[in-house]
């Protein structure tokens, strides 16, 4: 009886131990690299936008920057953000923030515009361990907080 029990005990230990490894990958392959979605408006001037988190009211992006390889928080990334207005691009819908300790950034703005696409906002993302990364962030209709989570390729 008595092994009976020590062997049942292991067995439950050692579910136990493989259920959080198989966890463990799970959560690391839910990290994957966030696809890119071509130039945008950056192809025009490059990464060039005024350090600030807010150009209007209206919209609050919330976002997070994460490692692929470890879903670690990315400290210290260049986040330039930039959306159209009601007369196009231009210098008013641009601006740029930096990652704080845990990867996460903040930035407010009006609603971006629809100019025959859905209303958007263009994203790059800058550090100088990772691969570069422009992509876009679709704003649903009446959404006036949206949630983003960007993984970048370390160099290395």
């Amino acid at each position: 009886m008595l092994r009976t029990l020590a062997c049942l005990a292991t067995a439950v230990v050692v579910t136990v131990v493989l259920g959080l490894t198989a966890s463990g990958t799970s959560a690391a392959a839910r990290c994957t690299p966030t696809e890119g979605y071509g130039a945008g408006p950056f192809q025009q001037s490059a990464l060039a936008a005024p350090r600030r988190a807010t150009i209007g009211t209206g919209h609050v992006l919330l976002g997070r920057i994460l490692r692929a390889s470890d879903c670690k928080p990315v400290a210290g990334a260049l986040v330039v953000l930039w959306q159209s207005g009601p007369n196009g691009y231009g210098p008013r819908g641009r601006g740029s923030v930096v990652t704080d300790r845990v990867g996460r950034f903040r930035f407010e703005g009006p609603v971006p515009t629809s100019y025959g696409r859905q209303p958007h906002i263009h994203i790059a993302v800058s550090h100088p361990a990772y691969e570069e990364l422009l992509t876009r962030y679709i704003v649903r209709r009446g959404a006036e907080t949206g949630k983003i989570t960007l993984v970048l390729v370390p160099l290395l």
